[in-house]
C-alpha cells in the first residue's frame, strides 16, 4: 500500500526540508534513492521509494545497502543536485506528486517525485520544465532527457479533494518514524505481492497467446494429416468426369463400397477441379513438416514461459524479483526475431528490404508465405520475369529512390533485360488475385500503377553490394 496525499503532507511537514543541504545521493536499488541531508547540525536520511505497491517518501532510520556499482540515476543526482540547497518541498494539491526545488550555485532544479503505484517516477527538470533525466525513462510520456514535464500546468478539474485519512500506526514517535517501521516490517511483502501479480499478468498473457497459436497449428496438422483424402478426391473426379454436369455442386460416388460426396465448383471444369484437389494435396504434404517444426518450437516456448513464471513466483526478495522482471522484459525486447528462410534474392538499402523471386516457383512461394498485403509488388509489364517486393515499414511511404531500385531489379531479372528499359506494373500485394486455371504463381493486378524504368548500371552495381546472403 502506497502513501495517500494526507500522509504525504504530514510527512513533509515533519521533515521541514527547506534550508537543508543535500550531501549525498545513493541508489540502493533501481527504484529506491536515499538522500543524506544536513540542516542546523542535524543529519537525516530521506528515502524515496517507487517500489510497486509501496510508493513512499519519508525519513529512514535503518541502514540501507549500497550498490556495488553506482547506478545511472544516482550518478546523475550526484553530478547535478548534490551540494545543492533545498528551497522548497511541497505536494502539488492532492495529486501525490512532491516537488522539491534545489538551488545549486546559480541553477535551480525541480525534483518531481510521483508516488502513483501504477505510474511512479522521479523526474528532474530545469526551471523551465525541460527534463534533464528520470529514474524511469518513459518516451511515450515525454519523461526522457529533453522532454517537458510541468505537472503544475496540468488541467485541474473542479472536484472536491479525495477523501483519505492518515493511517493510525502504533507508537508514540513521529509519523516518519512510524512509517519507516511499518514499511520495514511489511513494505517488502506488499511490494512482493504486487510484483508477483505483474509477473502473472505478463507470463499468463504470453502463455495464452502461445496456446492459441498451438491450437491453430494442431487443427491445421489434423487437416494436413488427411492429405491422402484430397488426392483421392482428384482421382475420383477424373474417373467420373463423364458423369459430372456443368452446374453440379457435388459428386456422389462409390469409393470401395463407401458412398462419399465431393464438393465441386460449378464455374470450374472437372479436370481443373481435380487439379485443385491435387494442388491442395501437394501443399498439405509439403506443409506438414513445417507445421510439425512450428508445433515443436511452440511447445518448447510454452514450457520455457511456464518455467519462468514458476521461478518468478518462488522468489521472496522483492528487489531481486524486480530485477528479474526488468531483465526478462529487456531480453525479450533485444532478441531479434529470426527471419524465416525464404527463396529468392534479398537486398537491403538502409531500413528498406527488397525481395526478388527468380522464377514461377519462387514467385508463388513468396506470395504464399513471405509477403503481406501492404507490401509493394512490381513486375515487368510486357515480359515474363521476376516478382519484386518492397517490404512495407509501419507508417512509412516507399521513397522514390527505393522504388527505382526495385524497378531496376524487376527489369534486370526479366526477359526484357537486354532492352535496357521497360514498363512496370506496381501495386500492393492485397490488390493481386490469382488467375483461375492459370499457371503457378500467375496473378492479375488491380489498382495498379505504371512505371517506366531505364536500366541504371550504377544503381544495379550498388544494389549488388547490398545483397543479403
Amino acid at each position: 500500500m502506497s502513501l495517500n496525499w494526507k500522509e504525504i503532507n504530514l510527512i513533509l511537514e515533519e521533515l521541514d526540508l527547506e534550508g537543508a543541504q543535500i550531501q549525498d545521493a545513493v541508489q540502493s536499488a533501481y527504484d529506491v534513492v536515499i538522500f543524506r541531508l544536513h540542516k542546523k547540525g542535524i543529519t537525516k536520511n530521506l528515502m524515496v521509494s517507487l517500489s510497486s505497491g509501496a510508493c513512499r517518501i519519508h525519513e529512514t532510520y535503518k541502514t540501507f545497502p549500497k550498490s556495488d556499482k553506482p547506478l545511472r540515476f544516482a550518478q546523475f543526482l550526484n553530478s547535478r543536485v548534490v551540494n545543492g540547497w533545498i528551497i522548497e518541498a511541497v505536494q502539488l494539491g492532492d495529486n501525490r506528486i512532491v516537488r522539491i526545488a534545489v538551488k545549486r550555485s546559480e541553477s535551480v532544479f525541480n525534483l518531481y517525485i510521483r508516488l502513483w503505484s501504477n505510474a511512479a517516477n522521479f523526474i528532474v527538470t530545469d526551471e523551465n520544465g525541460i527534463v534533464l533525466d528520470a529514474m524511469r525513462r518513459l518516451p511515450k510520456r515525454g519523461e526522457v532527457t529533453g522532454g517537458s514535464y510541468k505537472p503544475e500546468n496540468a488541467e485541474v478539474k473542479d472536484r472536491p479533494l479525495r477523501e483519505y485519512e492518515v493511517r493510525e500506526l502504533p507508537g508514540d514517535e513521529s509519523y516518519n518514524k512510524k512509517i519507516d517501521t511499518f514499511y520495514a516490517a511489511k513494505g517488502g511483502s506488499l511490494s512482493l505481492e504486487s510484483l508477483k501479480e505483474q509477473a502473472r499478468r505478463s507470463c499468463e498473457g504470453s502463455m495464452a497467446r502461445i496456446s492459441a497459436a498451438l491450437d491453430r497449428l494442431r487443427e491445421k496438422r489434423a487437416l494436413f494429416s488427411d492429405a491422402g483424402r484430397l488426392k483421392n478426391y482428384g482421382d475420383l473426379i477424373l474417373s467420373n468426369i463423364a458423369l459430372i454436369k456443368p452446374d453440379d455442386k457435388w459428386l456422389e460416388t462409390d469409393n470401395n463400397g463407401e458412398i462419399i460426396r465431393i464438393e465441386l465448383e460449378p464455374r470450374i471444369k472437372p479436370a481443373a477441379m481435380a487439379e485443385k484437389y491435387y494442388e491442395q494435396y501437394r501443399k498439405a504434404k509439403s506443409g506438414i513438416t513445417e507445421i510439425e517444426r512450428e508445433i515443436t518450437a511452440g511447445e518448447k516456448e510454452l514450457k520455457e514461459v511456464t518455467e519462468k513464471l514458476n521461478r518468478l513466483l518462488e522468489e521472496t526478495n522483492p528487489l531481486v524479483l524486480s530485477k528479474m522482471l526488468k531483465s526478462s522484459v529487456s531480453s525479450s525486447v533485444n532478441i531479434p526475431k529470426k527471419e524465416k528462410t525464404r527463396p529468392g534474392l534479398t537486398f537491403r538499402r538502409g531500413d528498406w528490404q527488397i525481395i526478388v523471386g527468380r522464377d514461377a516457383s519462387e514467385n508463388d512461394e513468396l506470395l504464399r508465405r513471405h509477403v503481406k498485403g501492404n507490401d509493394l509488388w512490381l513486375h515487368a509489364r510486357d515480359y515474363h520475369g521476376s516478382y519484386v517486393f518492397i517490404k512495407q515499414r509501419s507508417g512509412k511511404t516507399v521513397p522514390l529512390d527505393i522504388l527505382l531500385d526495385a524497378g531496376n531489379l524487376a527489369i534486370f531479372y526479366s526477359k526484357g533485360r537486354n532492352n535496357g528499359e521497360g514498363d512496370l506494373f506496381y501495386t500492393s500485394v492485397k490488390y493481386l488475385r490469382r488467375a483461375k486455371d492459370g499457371p503457378k504463381g500467375l496473378v492479375i493486378p488491380t489498382q495498379e500503377k505504371n512505371l517506366r524504368i531505364k536500366a541504371d548500371e550504377e544503381r544495379l552495381r550498388t544494389l549488388e553490394n547490398c545483397r543479403v546472403y
